[in-house]
Parts: structure tokens; sequence; C-alpha cells
């Protein structure tokens, strides 16, 4: 199982990027892929999933309206998209999967940590 991260940089406060998370080594379509972020000094937060079984989506209140989650069958690939960044969301960014079915609700809790991880990627937004 692999999974790279891409995309992070440095932005300035209300700009935009995306965030891409190319996966390999498992079936795309059984697989739920999260994204975690870590600002320094702080513990892993659960942002956006997506589940590839059944294409059911879930969002922290705290990015709810500026990031959307989508995800590419044919690229094995999936997609964070970040609106109006602000300096708090300056972190190093995560995805992560774990295997799920149609029906299980493997997005419901953001918290739960996923069985595989990529390595991280930073993102910064400068004020």
């Amino acid at each position: 199982v692999q999974l790279v991260e891409s995309g992070g940089g440095l932005v300035q406060a209300g700009g935009s990027l995306t965030l891409s998370c190319a996966a390999s080594g498992f079936p795309f379509d059984s697989y739920a892929i999260g994204w975690f972020r870590q600002a320094p000094g702080n513990g892993r937060e659960g942002i956006s999933c997506i589940d590839n079984s059944d294409a059911t989506t879930n969002y922290a209140d705290s990015v709810k309206g500026r990031f959307t989650i989508s995800s590419d069958a044919a690229k094995n690939t999936v997609y964070l998209h970040i609106n109006s960044l602000q300096p708090e969301d300056t972190a190093v960014y995560y995805c992560s999967a774990a295997p799920t079915r149609p029906g299980w609700g493997r997005c419901k809790e953001l918290s739960k940590l996923f069985d595989y991880w990529g390595q991280g990627i930073q993102v910064t937004v400068s004020s």
C-alpha cells in the first residue's frame, strides 16, 4: 500500500490550493481515503473523508464549506481542494486509507485513525 501526497506549499491567506493523494497497492474502490492534518504542537486532526465504495463524504466542522474532497477512480487519486486559506490551516497534511464496504459508514468518525498513511505534505499559509 502506498499513498503519496502532493500539491502543498506556501500560499497567501485567502488563496486556494488542491492537495492530491495518489494511491496504489490496494483496490481503490474498496477503500475510504481520509485527510488529516497536524499543526505544530497539536494532535492529528481528521478533516475530511471519502468512502470510495459508496461515494459518501464527511468534513470536520472546522473546514466545512471551504474544503472539498473528491475522488478520481481512473487515476486512483483523491483530491482535497481548499478555498479561503487561513493561517490556522498551516499544518502537515496527511492522507490515509482504510478498507470499507458500502454502508459501513467508514467516514462517519473522522477522528478514527486509518490503517495506512502517506508521508505528509506541508501547507503553510502566510498572513
